[in-house]
């Protein structure tokens, strides 16, 4: 399956307007307030072989909210393929992005990659979280990479590659590796599990594991405000 989806906040006036809701499923975006979106699957997935993309565009002095409804389960195809998500966002001069999914669960055999490209522009302000689950109750992990890369005024920010798959190697006991990408200032996050990195060009790198997200959550919640 190739599926696309596209949204497009601008501010007008002073307030935000969403510009632009396309998508197809299993990504159909769906307005849930003034200046937020949620993301409908309105089909399984991702299922290997899937091929999808999502692209954002917030305005100069625009502010937007994006989440999901529910989890996405990324499930093995029968011809052992991979499935993508490609996320591309930029945000204008002055413009708010605050992109807070739920987590991919990498499901037994799968081969997913997530691949996120952030273009920021002077004064922007960025909170982009994610979430990967390890496997659902009671099974080993697929395969899932997640790749992603940030530019901040044409400069490079931020650059992460990490792959996870069977065994204790990267993640030790844990089941959910979270990171929080913002261009606030944090210094100290919460909890045992949890570190920060401040970034050379400003903002901040938050990382977390935990059994759930619950654990993950404690420490990047108090985070997402931009």
């Amino acid at each position: 399956m190739k599926a696309a989806a596209r949204i497009v906040a601008e501010c007008e006036g002073g307030r935000t307007v969403l510009r632009v809701l396309k998508g197809e499923p299993p990504l159909l975006p769906r307005r849930t307030g003034p200046a937020r979106v949620h993301l409908v699957g309105g089909a399984a997935g991702p299922l290997g072989g899937d091929e999808l993309s999502l692209e954002i565009e917030v305005g100069p002095g625009a502010e937007l909210w994006i989440g999901t409804v529910a989890a996405a389960i990324a499930l093995p195809g029968r011809s052992g393929a991979e499935s993508v998500l490609a996320v591309h966002a930029t945000v204008g001069a002055g413009g708010t992005l605050v992109f807070l999914p739920e987590p991919i669960v990498a499901a037994a055999r799968c081969r997913h990659r997530n691949v996120s490209t952030v273009e920021l522009a002077a004064g922007a302000r960025l909170v982009w979280r994610e979430e990967a689950v390890l496997g659902r109750f009671g099974e080993e992990a697929g395969e899932l990479r997640l790749s992603t890369a940030a530019r901040r005024e044409g400069r490079p920010w931020y650059r992460s590659d990490v792959t996870t798959g069977r065994g204790p190697a990267l993640l030790g006991d844990a089941r959910v590796l979270a990171s929080l990408l913002t261009t606030a200032e944090v210094t100290a996050p919460a909890g045992p599990d949890a570190a920060v990195m401040a970034l050379a060009n400003g903002g901040s790198l938050v990382t977390a594991l935990g059994d759930d997200l619950a654990q993950t959550r404690a420490v990047t919640d108090p985070l997402t405000t931009p």
